[in-house]
């Protein structure tokens, strides 16, 4: 058995550009260009990056709802990135995924026993009965009421809906859940109901988590490791209270002196970023990030920065620490 439960090696994803009559390909749009990272059992990945820099992408990969263009993707120690039929479905009982939106994600002409039984139907898991009663369990876990089983998506909240999409995705006592999002669009006091439910299943399930957000201080609570991407690529890596404490790379930097932070704390100075964030349809050579970096070198300009740990656990891409 693999020590990881999720391994993401050199992940790829390259949209194609068409164009003229015949739909030709003339380029490719990279909205993931080399990935890597692992989850342990039990642990929470936080990735955090601007809108567009591939963060979602790389979380429906992992789920198979998109199709990497290379790379390898391992869960519980089993390659599936080209996994098709019956071992995509077996590998998407060790993986389950939280939607952004808990209206979309729900279908409104199912019940909530429903939708969360039919995993449980549809892997033959349990019978019919059995699956509705694990069910109703389920949501008692997720703090809604077993009565709520015949109810249907349009008569709960917001929060209550992504509750039961929670219970949708524990249905099958998955190892790793991808969460993308899951709060982002939510009241502010629902958010911390969210990531504290989200936090004491971990604990009583052993869970690992995925876990997107563009919300540095939500993926601060809810993480003990956090990704940092830009422009398709993770440019830092590291344990939660390193990365906040001592961020390497100058975007990640830029990015903390961004967020708010509680008043008795010294705030960071503030980064100002020139320029715009350059299109994956032709990024640039070089190190990505050199284009707006503060710091950049010739270096920057010519070779891609390769990861090297400065800290324990702790990596960086970037030539200042190279």
């Amino acid at each position: 058995m693999s020590q990881y439960v999720l391994e993401v090696k050199d992940l790829k994803k390259y949209f194609p550009i068409r164009s003229g009559v015949f739909k030709r390909t003339i380029g490719h749009v990279r909205a993931v260009d080399g990935v890597s990272f692992d989850v342990k059992p039990g642990e929470t990945l936080g990735i955090v990056g601007e809108s567009g820099c591939g963060k979602s992408t790389t979380g429906r990969m992992i789920m198979r709802l998109t199709t990497p263009t290379d790379g390898k993707i391992l869960i519980d120690g089993k390659d599936i990135t080209h996994a098709k039929g019956a071992a995509l479905r077996e590998s998407r009982r060790h993986a389950q995924m939280v939607f952004q939106d808990p209206y979309a994600s729900l279908n409104p002409k199912m019940s909530v026993g429903e939708s969360i039984a039919e995993p449980l139907i549809v892997n033959k898991v349990l019978s019919r009965d059995d699956a509705f009663e694990r069910a109703a369990q389920l949501l008692d876990t997720v703090g809604l009421r077993r009565t709520d089983i015949t109810r249907f998506p349009h008569e709960f909240s917001g929060g209550q809906r992504q509750r039961i999409g929670i219970a949708r995705a524990l249905a099958l006592n998955p190892k790793l859940i991808v969460a993308d999002e899951a709060v982002s669009a939510l009241d502010v006091s629902i958010q911390s109901q969210i990531l504290n439910l989200l936090m004491d299943l971990k604990h009583e399930f052993n869970l690992a988590y995925l876990f997107i957000s563009h919300n540095l201080a939500v993926v601060r609570h809810i993480s003990d490791r956090v990704g940092v991407m830009y422009l398709g690529h993770m440019v830092e890596n590291g344990p939660k209270s390193s990365l906040y404490a001592d961020p390497l790379h100058p975007y990640t930097q830029a990015l903390l002196s961004a967020a708010p932070e509680p008043r008795r704390v010294k705030r960071r100075e503030r980064i100002i970023l020139q320029g715009d964030v350059p299109s994956p349809a032709n990024p640039p050579t070089g190190c990505p990030f050199h284009t707006r970096c503060p710091r950049a070198m010739d270096v920057c300009r010519s070779q891609m920065p390769k990861p090297v740990m400065v800290h324990p656990e702790h990596w960086v891409a970037c030539h200042l620490h190279g």
